[in-house]
């Protein structure tokens, strides 16, 4: 419960300009002298505290459209037209001829003139009648509008509301807006506290001053709130995508592996060929590949390594290795030809290594696919590297990054064999879900490479690991730039 010693000097001051009449925001800054932000921040306070009420009504004004404005200067069509008969023009022609009414008034204003009796028509002319100097009900209420009376639609007479309803069939003459009102009152555990405002009152700062002096052990200080709310602050961060890039680094790092990285832009021999995927394979074709229109880079391997993959294509798939095709430059499909690269150039006997890097794959953008995307992928080679092995990693790897359950099963990828495929349990969704392929690499793409030992081999999409880690059905919220969403992930995660 609180008490005035643990009040802030804001909230004393809204209080106590409560004390006698209930008021809104703009009062309380007049009769305090706060700001209207000060006002606002210390009306938020006290709600908490259930220390006032504040009650919210709307109220619909009138106010003059452009047409009524127009007409209070000019006067209304009806207006016109009666002054016009007065000066002679007795037939709809001599008027329209006058200009005093325009074309798409003039059946308007005939007929506002004789439902107030200003005008009659004698053989087939318009006279005035002894009516037409008396102020219609419309002028008058136009009249009222423009004086700042008559404006709030509850507080009009009946005849008042059939007035506005005529106007309202009159386009842009008025304008119907509904605003709203807060009124701010005390509550009885406010109002309780108001005999004792003054009590307690003390500094509220500890100066260096004041500590070097020593005078703050002579100084009273104010009681302060710690369970007041603070305002929310929204400092400067990083996309929640690149703390789980971050932390998946790490990761690597603490199991022993080395970053390497590569460029985007490769040639179809890395990204492809080196892989032992068939120069025909649907995934070469432009509905599944960006290729760099009409590029094409000499292949950068010796001309012994591409010697043996040619050599290895014809074997294996019975058809003329092309090195045209080869040499088509694409935006990398994965991550493994910088990969495979590395390791065609160094041949380690024992070691470990990682990427992350963007991928690109010409898909249909849906709430699991993404044309642009991140692709997390480990290799591991030693001389009796085993499938064991890699399931090891894969589990101590996902156990680092918080998930638990997981399990393997068999599966087909183009070069590596055996080949498994990584599921884990989704406690959210309460099912599997795939996450990484894995595998050892084929002899076919090991060994024109001079590559000796087993390399074990796994990755997939990091956007995955990141709809898991933050609960999300769709991976395009990674990259919608929501603000209520980048602000509500935390920075640790339990």
């Amino acid at each position: 419960m609180s008490s005035a010693p643990t009040l802030h000097p804001i909230e004393r001051s809204i209080l106590k300009a409560l004390a006698n009449n209930d008021s809104d925001a703009g009062s309380l800054a007049a009769s305090t002298g706060l700001s209207i932000d000060q006002v606002r921040r210390g009306i938020e306070w006290l709600k908490f505290k259930n220390l006032i009420s504040i009650s919210e009504s709307s109220i619909l004004k009138v106010q003059l459209g452009s047409e009524g404005a127009a007409a209070i200067a000019n006067g209304l069509p009806e207006r016109r037209l009666v002054n016009a008969v007065k000066q002679g023009k007795a037939t709809i022609g001599e008027i329209l001829t006058s200009g005093t009414v325009k074309n798409e008034e003039v059946n308007a204003a005939i007929a506002g003139a004789r439902r107030n009796q200003w005008i009659q028509f004698v053989e087939g002319r318009m006279e005035a009648t002894a009516l037409a100097e008396k102020q219609s009900a419309e002028e008058t209420f136009l009249a009222n509008l423009k004086n700042g009376t008559a404006a709030e639609v509850g507080k009009m007479t009946e005849s008042e509301k059939k007035i506005l309803e005529q106007l309202k069939k009159r386009p842009n003459y008025v304008e119907i807006k509904e605003e709203k009102e807060s009124r701010i009152s005390l509550t009885g555990a406010g109002r309780a506290l108001i005999p004792t405002l003054d009590e307690g009152q003390g500094e509220r700062r500890l100066t260096s001053e004041m500590i070097t002096s020593g005078r703050w052990k002579q100084t009273k200080f104010s009681a302060l709130d710690v369970e007041a709310p603070a305002p929310a602050v929204y400092p400067g961060r990083r996309h929640p995508l690149i703390d789980i890039i971050e932390e998946v680094k790490e990761i690597f790092v603490g199991l022993g592996f080395s970053e390497i990285d590569g460029p985007m832009v490769q040639s179809g021999f890395w990204n492809f060929d080196a892989l032992f995927t068939p120069q025909d394979h649907p995934a070469r074709e432009m509905q599944d590949t960006f290729y760099i229109s009409g590029q094409r880079q000499h292949i950068p391997a010796s001309d012994e390594q591409k010697k043996r993959i040619a050599k290895v294509h014809e074997k294996g798939w019975g058809s003329k290795w092309d090195i045209k095709e080869a040499e088509r430059v694409v935006l990398r499909t994965h991550t493994t030809p910088v990969t495979l690269r590395h390791l065609a150039t160094i041949k380690p006997e024992v070691g470990r290594y990682f990427s992350v890097g963007r991928v690109f794959r010409n898909e249909k953008v849906s709430y699991k696919h993404l044309v642009e995307f991140h692709q997390v992928e480990g290799v591991a080679t030693a001389p009796r590297a085993s499938l064991r092995d890699l399931m090891g990693l894969q589990k101590e790897f996902y156990a680092k990054m918080g998930i638990k359950k997981v399990k393997f099963w068999p599966t087909f990828f183009p070069y590596t064999e055996p080949s498994l495929q990584s599921m884990v349990y989704n406690e959210r969704l309460e099912k599997w879900v795939e996450l990484f392929g894995m595998g050892i690499f084929r002899p076919e793409v090991t060994e024109p490479l001079g590559i000796k030992n087993p390399v074990l081999a796994w990755g997939g999409g990091l956007e995955r690991i990141a709809m898991l880690r933050f609960g999300l059905d769709d991976v395009r919220e990674l990259y919608g730039n929501r603000l209520a969403w980048l602000r509500s992930v935390p920075r640790c995660q339990l």
